[in-house]
């Protein structure tokens, strides 16, 4: 069921909109972790996201590049989705170990640059790199693009 996924791209945390669907809070977490939903709450849920009963009932959530929802997101986001098409998952470890490593050099590089102005300048790319991998991560954790090796799906 992809109401973990409808609830994140929407910025609603499960308590916002258990309260806006009218279920109890602890309801709506299992039905988020894949127990069984009756049909009053899945026409409560699907009210409150303003989508069918059927969408909200679907194994994965696929997104039309002609949809609103895609035009909405940020560019950046819209390369990791291409890069992900490609093959290649998102990982937050990945983007973690990224910004340490760009953060680390990119200081150490501009200590150096006290005695060379190449290593300044390398220095402030690998700082700014490390600062967009951070803007990156944020993203990552904002749109729920993350993707989890252990159940081989999107988290």
């Amino acid at each position: 069921m992809i109401l973990k996924q409808l609830r994140i791209s929407r910025h609603l945390s499960q308590e916002q909109l258990a309260e806006i669907s009218g279920l109890n809070v602890r309801t709506f977490q299992r039905i988020e972790n894949g127990a069984n939903a009756s049909v009053e709450s899945l026409k409560c849920l699907a009210a409150a996201l303003d989508v069918s009963v059927d969408t909200l009932t679907q194994e994965s959530l696929l997104l039309d590049r002609k949809s609103d929802t895609w035009k909405a997101l940020p560019l950046l986001l819209k390369l990791w989705f291409a890069w992900n098409y490609l093959q290649f998952r998102p990982r937050r470890v990945t983007a973690v170990r990224v910004e340490v490593v760009c953060h680390l050099f990119g200081f150490v590089f501009c200590i150096l640059g006290l005695f060379s102005e190449a290593a300044l300048v390398g220095g402030l790319l690998l700082l700014a790199s490390g600062y967009l991998y951070s803007l990156l991560k944020w993203q990552g954790d904002k749109y729920g693009i993350w993707y989890d090796e252990i159940t081989d799906v999107g988290i």
